[in-house]
């Protein structure tokens, strides 16, 4: 439970808006609640610990237990995201979330409930293909939710490099670039050697057979002569989104 919802159910005990039994019921629920008959162990502490609420991610969940966790996130005043969700993973999440938000891109749901006076700006996500934006996507909507603005640069990868270059300005303004790239995932190096700012490198499972699902990216990003170039794991568009959203906000 973070302080400012600690504070608002003290008040409203205070005046009587709640009973000392409900004030209790709403305690027990912190810092994890137990959903689905204990299949699933809601981390209510995480926007406390990490400044941002538990992201759900949804493969390999049954119907009933999104419908558990939709129940229990529907009055979060928290914004909340469902990673990796299926079509009709969100028509259960949508059906008990009225306000949720579907990102067909990012293959994510999610629950905007919280208000940025002034979203951080300087976050520029870059894909090599067209093939990468899904992955990117999740990214930038992942920083999105954090409170921060994306632009996004697609399709602009090494096979064709003056397309990149032609955007020469907005990379050399921003303040973290996530680059998004599969094949040899050659992308984040070029950024990295035209740019001051972080880069975060996110390879991707796209690519015929020697690119083995994202392996041969993964080493060149690994291996990049390029300084300031951070990696993420092989289609992790979530973890970039949400270290750069961290170096946005100042708590890197």
């Amino acid at each position: 439970m973070d302080e400012n919802t600690l504070i608002k159910l003290a008040e409203q005990l205070k005046a009587g808006e709640l009973t000392p039994l409900d004030f209790v019921s709403k305690l027990k629920k912190y810092p994890f609640e137990n959903v689905a008959g204990g299949e699933v162990k809601l981390d209510n502490h995480r926007p406390l610990r990490k400044g941002f609420a538990e992201i759900v991610y949804c493969p390999g969940k049954s119907a009933s237990q999104i419908e558990a966790i939709a129940e229990a996130l529907k009055d979060t005043e928290h914004n909340t995201l469902f990673s990796r969700v299926s079509r009709e993973q969100n028509a259960v999440i949508s059906r008990i979330i009225s306000d949720a938000v579907y990102h067909e891109k990012a293959n994510m749901t999610g629950v905007p409930r919280e208000k940025f006076e002034k979203k951080r700006s300087g976050l520029t996500v870059v894909t090599a293909g067209s093939s990468d934006v899904p992955v990117a996507e999740e990214a930038a909507v992942t920083a999105e939710y954090m409170g921060c603005n994306a632009e996004r640069l697609y399709d602009v990868g090494i096979a064709g490099i003056h397309r990149l270059l032609s955007h020469l300005d907005v990379l050399q303004t921003s303040k973290v670039i996530i680059a998004v790239a599969g094949m040899e995932g050659a992308l984040p190096s070029v950024v990295g050697g035209l740019v001051n700012c972080p880069v975060i490198a996110v390879p991707t499972s796209v690519g015929y057979g020697a690119s083995f699902g994202g392996v041969a990216a993964l080493l060149t990003m690994l291996n990049s002569c390029s300084t300031g170039v951070a990696v993420v794991n092989i289609d992790n568009g979530l973890g970039a989104g949400f270290f750069a959203a961290r170096i946005l906000i100042g708590k890197v």
